[in-house]
């Protein structure tokens, strides 16, 4: 029992990293292939259903869901990578300068966090993407902005942590600074951590993503989009147009399972220990 246990947990990351470099490979090489016009409206296609010509059917105005799904995928995956690149590097710096300088500047940046995590993080989102116009940049902002404090509060702890080691003790009384003890301990034992807090970043970046594009907020309607798609296909549903949604909501599920399955790999070998603990 306990060898069939990593057994599993190893068939289960390959098949994730097998999800996940399928959709890349879809989302990178298919518009190269395969040109969509987001204008093009064939009304003599409306409403088709699954078919070996269009496997995800048609919608409304004729438009193949399939295509218009991996280029949705596309926008999706590149807005979260994206959102959380940008919000582990600003939670990172705020971490890391927090659990440095420590002090009035540690209390008073951690006081800054707890603010942000009181705002409900969809509505504060809300508010901010409110304030552009629907685009990929105005939804990276909103996810960055209210996102960051986890990122912040790993960071931060992990540095106080470090800072009780004894090679971080050793360069102090070696007289390095604290800008060199930053680069040269702190940010390369951080690096696991903020990897971690990047992949599992991604799947919530695409659901904020795709809730702010269903409540006509996040990209321009005319592109396709996740959100865009499953806001245009509830219209359909009434007429029986079940695959206009379905796919598109699949194409976020996957993903997010795949990705979470893969950062749970990243955290087993970030921490080994923990790893061995749990396979006892």
């Amino acid at each position: 029992m306990a060898l069939t246990r990593p057994l599993r947990k190893a068939r289960r990351h390959r098949l994730a990293l097998a999800t996940v470099a399928v959709l890349v490979l879809a989302v990178v090489l298919v518009p190269l292939i395969v040109r969509l016009d987001q204008q093009l409206v064939d009304l003599r296609s409306a409403g088709l259903p699954p078919s070996p010509a269009h496997p995800f059917g048609t919608d409304e105005v004729g438009r193949d869901v399939l295509l218009r799904s991996i280029y949705g995928l596309r926008v999706s995956l590149l807005v979260g990578l994206t959102a959380a690149v940008v919000s582990v590097f600003i939670g990172g710096l705020v971490g890391l300068a927090a659990g440095t300088l420590g002090g009035p500047v540690d209390r008073l940046l951690m006081r800054v966090v707890d603010g942000f995590n009181s705002l409900p993080h969809l509505l504060f989102g809300v508010f901010i993407v409110a304030l552009f116009a629907p685009s990929a940049t105005a939804v990276v902002v909103s996810v960055s902005v209210t996102h960051w404090t986890t990122a912040a509060r790993i960071v931060r702890s992990e540095v106080l942590s470090l800072r009780g080691r004894p090679f971080v003790d050793a360069a102090i009384s070696g007289g390095s600074s604290r800008l060199r003890i930053v680069v040269r301990h702190f940010v390369p034992n951080l690096a696991p951590q903020l990897l971690l807090a990047t992949v599992l970043m991604v799947p919530h970046a695409i659901w904020h993503e795709t809730a702010l594009s269903f409540l006509g907020l996040g990209m321009p309607p005319h592109l396709a989009s996740l959100g865009n798609m499953i806001n245009d296909g509830q219209r359909s549903l009434l007429a029986g147009d079940w695959w206009s949604s379905l796919f598109p909501g699949l194409l976020i599920l996957v993903p997010t399972l795949a990705v979470s399955s893969l950062a749970q790999y990243v955290r087993d070998r970030a921490n080994p220990r923990w790893r061995s603990e749990l396979n006892l």
